[in-house]
């Protein structure tokens, strides 16, 4: 009995394993379940990036400290063998140099990122979002390697550099997708919505996560646990969305170049909001340690928890702006703008704090603008490319990448100068100001958010052929509504992956050489 019990078990097991691969086979061909999963992917690839960016923070600094106190103490001893080592003359001497190595190197990622987005952007709109998002994730992998094991400060800014030339391809790649998979306006938002959130996770979080496992496992342990997530989530990628077999490739409609993008004015005034309301926190991290220990006397873990209380706040923004936009969508510039006044207030309000649990209620303000910014202003970027350009969306989420990165760019060097030669104090009443002088030029928005597809200026006053997906549909819709039928009748060639645009453009170009 046992041995024919033996069998019949394997083969159960065989067989529930081979219904759990049909029900995941199912999973990856159905378009809903692929969208989900794409969500999913994109959403890690977004949460690891912010993580990489912000756990360095506890740990850099301290790391740095320790190693530049190594070589300063095998230098002096090489050079003077009988003589005792100043530890404390030594460490005042290079305090300066090592505050500019740790602004260098904190600027390296959004620097090297802010260079690579023009092209990034261009690479996405020729090949697609999917093997840029792995290219990303590729990259990333092998800087959070090369953080976890390098020795001195060279190797250190190399992966830091590298993790911006990563970042380049997959934060904008992976935002990119999901304005792409979700066409649909207020599916777009929630999307969108989610990714911020974990955007916001992984910012606020990272820094009490990398200071945990520094304190208690090394340096190499964040690092190592960030490149596993990362190559799991390259690997997911690379099951679900297999981009080197992608077949809608030869079929995408070619993207504006990016320098016309740049030049649109409403595209610059989204661009604009996108950076000044990123200025407080970008300006904020890498002073408000110092300023809290020289006016609060704060603990180490008060310090490593600063902004984590702020992701909550963060994440019912992006809820209100998503239910708001849903039931007023033409009002998005509106919440965009109330977002900066209330950046631009709590700036103002945390100079003036004494506690640790007064400047939890201004942080948290930041936090909370912030996320009505970037959520109504994000699929705002990805409408204005529909109803003005062809809805390829590579070049516009690089803009708004490099809006990101100008920000954090100037943050670690330029910060530290404004504290040191006008006060922490001025800085923030400077910031706060820019933010709410900043916020009527989202007026300049109000007419464009009531656009409707259809009348974009493009599709009113078009007089040559289509010149991508976009513009073929709405043109081949209007000639079907002059003509009593629909587009989705004999009007437009449709394949299995959706619309072909080759096919609908040479029968626009033949029927407009008839007219002439």
């Amino acid at each position: 009995m046992a041995s024919e019990g033996g069998p019949s078990v394997l083969a159960l097991r065989l067989s529930e394993m081979g219904e759990k691969t049909r029900e995941f086979g199912g999973a990856i061909t159905d378009p809903q379940k692929q969208r989900r999963i794409m969500l999913v992917i994109v959403c890690v690839a977004l949460l690891l990036d912010n993580m990489l960016y912000m756990v360095i923070v506890p740990i850099i600094p301290d790391y740095l400290a320790d190693l530049e106190s190594e070589q300063s103490a095998h230098v002096h001893l090489v050079l003077h063998p009988n003589s005792t080592f100043n530890s404390t003359g030594q460490a005042k001497s290079n305090r300066d140099n090592l505050d500019v190595q740790i602004g260098v190197l904190f600027a390296s990622k959004a620097i090297v990122q802010l260079l690579v987005n023009p092209l990034s952007g261009t690479f996405i709109d020729r090949v697609g979002y999917d093997i840029p998002l792995l290219i990303g994730l590729t990259v990333m992998f092998v800087s959070t390697c090369i953080f976890a094991f390098a020795e001195n400060y060279a190797t250190l800014f190399a992966a830091r550099s590298l993790q911006g030339l990563g970042s380049a391809f997959a934060d904008t790649s992976g935002i990119a997708m999901i304005a792409d998979k979700y066409t649909e306006e207020g599916e777009r938002r929630k999307a969108l919505g989610i990714a911020l959130a974990f955007i916001s996770f992984g910012s606020l979080v990272a820094p009490p996560f990398g200071g945990i496992l520094y304190e208690f496992a090394g340096k190499r342990v964040p690092f190592i646990v960030l490149a596993v997530v990362c190559l799991a989530d390259g690997l997911l990628l690379l099951t679900v969305v297999k981009p080197f077999s992608n077949r809608t490739r030869e079929n995408m409609p070619v993207g504006t170049p990016i320098y016309r993008l740049m030049i649109d004015p409403y595209i610059a005034v989204v661009a604009g909001a996108l950076t000044v309301c990123n200025i407080p926190l970008a300006f904020l991290e890498p002073t408000i340690a110092n300023w809290m220990e020289s006016t609060m006397h704060s603990t180490k873990w008060e310090m490593g928890l600063t902004w984590l209380p702020a992701f909550f706040p963060h994440v019912l923004g992006v809820y209100i702006t998503v239910k708001l936009a849903a039931k007023h969508p033409h009002l998005q510039w509106f919440y965009g703008a109330v977002g900066m006044v209330i950046i631009g207030a709590s700036s103002c309000v945390v100079p003036a704090c004494k506690t640790f649990g007064q400047l939890i209620a201004p942080l948290c303000g930041i936090c909370f603008g912030i996320a009505l910014v970037d959520t109504a202003l994000l699929p705002t970027l990805a409408f204005l490319v529909d109803v003005r350009y062809v809805s390829v969306y590579g070049s516009i989420y690089a803009i708004a990448d490099i809006s990101y990165s100008v920000a954090y760019a100037m943050g670690p060097i330029v910060a530290g100068q404004i504290v040191h030669n006008l006060g922490f104090a001025q800085l923030n009443l400077c910031m706060g100001l820019v933010n709410v002088l900043y916020a009527p030029a989202l007026l300049l928005l109000c007419n464009v958010c009531q656009m409707k597809p259809s009348h974009s200026e493009r599709d009113n006053l078009l007089e040559e052929a289509p010149q991508g997906l976009y513009d073929t549909i709405k043109m081949e819709e209007r000639k079907g509504k002059k003509k009593g039928y629909s587009s989705s009748g004999k009007c437009l060639a449709v394949d299995e992956n959706g619309f072909d645009p080759f096919r609908a453009q040479r029968s626009y170009s033949e029927e407009s050489s008839e007219y002439t």
